[in-house]
């Protein structure tokens, strides 16, 4: 399948996490941008994160929340809308749900409250109504 043929909607099922490639605008050169990046799929949110710090794509989706996502299995390609995750509460909520779901980030020199300080958390949601 391509992308042309896919629909263009998130998939129905998803693995708990994975790797797909956002596409985001740049802010300064407002160039398209591709990132692979890990996803999470918690809470029946499509979340993208990473371990604490600035991110360029971050930043990207900061000034242009308009986005896009590239599944691979199936391949499809997805328009999205970031809402960056800024309630401390709501991060406090998804920060144990994600390191549940992906381990690996527990096994960084990062705190939970780190996690909960810094790391960048954003839900995705789809926009393509196809």
């Amino acid at each position: 399948m391509t992308v042309a043929d896919a629909a263009g909607t998130i998939p129905a099922v998803l693995p708990v996490t994975g790797t797909v490639d956002l596409q985001t605008t740049g802010r300064r050169t407002g160039h398209q941008r591709w990132v692979e990046i890990w996803f999470v799929y918690v809470d029946g949110q499509l979340v993208v994160t990473g371990t604490p710090g600035a991110r360029n794509w971050l930043a990207n989706l900061r000034s242009t929340p308009e986005a896009r996502v590239r599944f691979r299995d199936p391949l499809r390609e997805v328009a999205v809308v970031a809402r960056l995750v800024k309630d401390p509460a709501e991060r406090r909520r998804l920060v144990p749900l994600i390191w549940e779901a992906q381990p690996w980030y527990a096994e960084q020199p990062f705190s939970m409250e780190d996690w909960v300080a810094d790391a960048p958390l954003v839900v995705l949601t789809g926009t393509d109504h196809g």
